[in-house]
């Protein structure tokens, strides 16, 4: 009427004009009243994405129902998985269960064993909302999907040499909760741990429930040590065997809640008909869940051997799937569910990473045998060198070369061994794992005490048995000849150790390091000894 007026007054103040305004704001009048009555035609649609009720209902229907949804999680319906027992020394770490020298062998930065927990994000829970425009108060139900939980992974990659920079915890992002609009929830950022190459990781028990049952095991027992307890407990895993090796089975928290409810409509909901079925048909959808879980939370029982650098990371714990929104429930029978699934669980987990130093060959020695100088004369590495016990208190590696444009190879220098190793005495075998991987084993011996071969036998029993050592390429070096070297005592010592090395099909070669005496014989009989299944073809 307003704007009517204000037309015809700008068209004439003429009679006729003003009696066709009238006539035309009668016809508006009309107009409105009849407008009760017609359908209304909004400014705003339905996206054309909208999840329609036909669409729900059959995906509903191919969800075939549990028949005892009640089972428990143990039942998981995975034939090939069972329990076996492992020593709890292989599933820990003796360094982390020392106290007082926890710290004592380290050396600047270097770190090679660290426990670290790992942790993937949570799935998104599933948005409960309802469409809504400037003409419409509710319409179909638009809340979108939660997001995928962040997963953790691990990248072997060059340039690295030590696990100091390593974290105690790794957590991934939870996944974000679904919106309206159909609007799914941001994936969970993931997280990434670069190791150096050489690293092993293996699934382990969380170290204070290893000390809190070694606690209790030293209190029952006062003459009980730590590796007998570590040797003599067992803990029960599940495992699954496939064609290649056998695999720790890993489990998930249970869901506190299968459906999250809006405004409280939990009561009303769980006593409708209609619920019970929805909640039977996804019950299946659960289980499905589940078994897509069990299959991926599985880890290597012997670990990881990251040898090589990697291009692509590899996925330790995978996070949880996001929940379902509210628009995947619409059917012709739910027109209003005020109802959406929550994410599932991420999976929390401990692991052991250790660095094993990749060399051809491993110098073996009680401490002051000169391994240090030979290392130096032999490379370019330089390792300190001093007239003390534990001169080496971290793993040194040095590439030898024969020759400019010739063959080259690696070895590796760890701290001295002494009686009583194996018993954590001294340094221990803590740096044993940097040798591990050697093809062989070169024995330095010292030619100035009193019974070098004895020495030999000591370090054989320590590192091992002779059946352990036999299955290296063993090379016997007798350093500081230049001592003595006048004194017929000193050439029966070479002998003596010479005649039990020819015994074992052992190479002997003797040497005086300091005054680089026959180092160049050296060199041959350590790449020889690095290269002897070239040599025996």
């Amino acid at each position: 009427m307003y704007v009517l007026r204000r037309i015809s007054s700008r068209i004439s103040p003429r009679p006729e004009h003003l009696d066709m305004s009238i006539a035309w704001s009668s016809v508006f009048k009309r107009e409105l009243r009849l407008e009760r009555f017609l359908p209304r035609v909004y400014s705003t649609k339905v996206p054309d994405n909208a999840p329609r009720a036909a669409d729900n209902e059959q995906w509903l229907e191919t969800l075939r129902p549990i028949t005892h949804p009640e089972q428990k999680k143990s039942d998981h319906d995975v034939s090939y998985t069972r329990h076996i027992n492992v020593p709890l020394g292989e599933v820990t770490s003796v360094n982390y269960l020392q106290r007082y020298n926890k710290h004592k062998h380290s050396q600047g930065n270097f770190v090679d064993v660290r426990i670290v927990k790992c942790k993937s994000g949570a799935g998104g829970s599933g948005a409960v909302s309802f469409f809504r425009d400037a003409g419409r108060s509710i319409g179909p139900p638009d809340g979108g999907d939660g997001g995928a939980g962040g997963s953790v992974y691990i990248q072997a990659v060059a340039g690295l040499g030590s696990l100091a920079k390593m974290k105690t915890t790794y957590t991934a992002e939870d996944g974000e909760a679904g919106a309206a609009r159909q609007l799914d929830g941001m994936r969970g950022r993931d997280v990434l741990i670069q190791v150096p190459v050489g690293t092993v990781v293996k699934w382990c028990l969380p170290p204070q429930k290893v000390r809190e049952l070694v606690e209790r095991e030293m209190r029952k027992d006062n003459n009980a040590t730590l590796r007998s307890i570590l040797g003599s407990t067992a803990v029960n895993l599940s495992v699954s065997s496939d064609s290649h090796r056998k695999k720790i089975q890993l489990y998930r928290h249970e869901m506190a809640e299968s459906w999250l409810f809006k405004d409280k409509a939990k009561e009303y909901h769980e006593n409708k008909d209609w619920f019970k079925d929805l909640h039977k048909k996804m019950g299946a959808y659960d289980h499905s869940l589940e078994q897509s879980e069990l299959f991926n939370d599985q880890f290597p029982l012997a670990g990881l051997d990251l040898n090589q650098p990697m291009t692509k990371p590899v996925c330790l714990l995978k996070g949880g799937q996001g929940g379902l929104g509210n628009m995947h429930f619409l059917t012709n029978l739910i027109r209003n569910p005020r109802f959406s699934k929550p994410g599932r669980n991420g999976l929390e987990q401990h692991f052991l990473f250790e660095l094993k130093s990749i060399a051809d060959l491993g110098l073996i020695g009680l401490p002051n045998a000169g391994k240090s100088t030979i290392l130096n004369k032999i490379s370019n590495a330089k390792p300190k060198i001093g007239h003390w016990q534990f001169t080496t208190l971290s793993p040194t590696i040095g590439t030898v070369s024969l020759g400019f444009g010739q063959d080259v190879f690696t070895v590796a220098d760890i701290p001295g061994i002494i009686q009583g190793a194996s018993l954590d005495k001294g340094m221990g075998l803590e740096f044993l794992r940097h040798i591990e991987r050697s093809n062989g084993w070169v024995f330095v011996l010292d030619l100035s005490n009193k019974n070098p071969l004895n020495d030999l036998q000591l370090l054989i029993e320590e590192v091992g048995t002779l059946e352990k050592v036999k299955t290296k390429n063993i090379l016997i070096v007798c350093n500081k000849v230049d001592i003595d070297a006048e004194k017929s005592e000193s050439f029966a010592k070479y002998l003596q150790v010479e005649k039990f090395s020819k015994s074992q099909g052992w190479d002997c070669v003797p040497i005086s390091a300091l005054r680089e005496e026959n180092i160049d014989v050296l060199k041959k009989k350590m790449f020889k000894c690095a290269r002897q299944s070239e040599f025996d073809k």
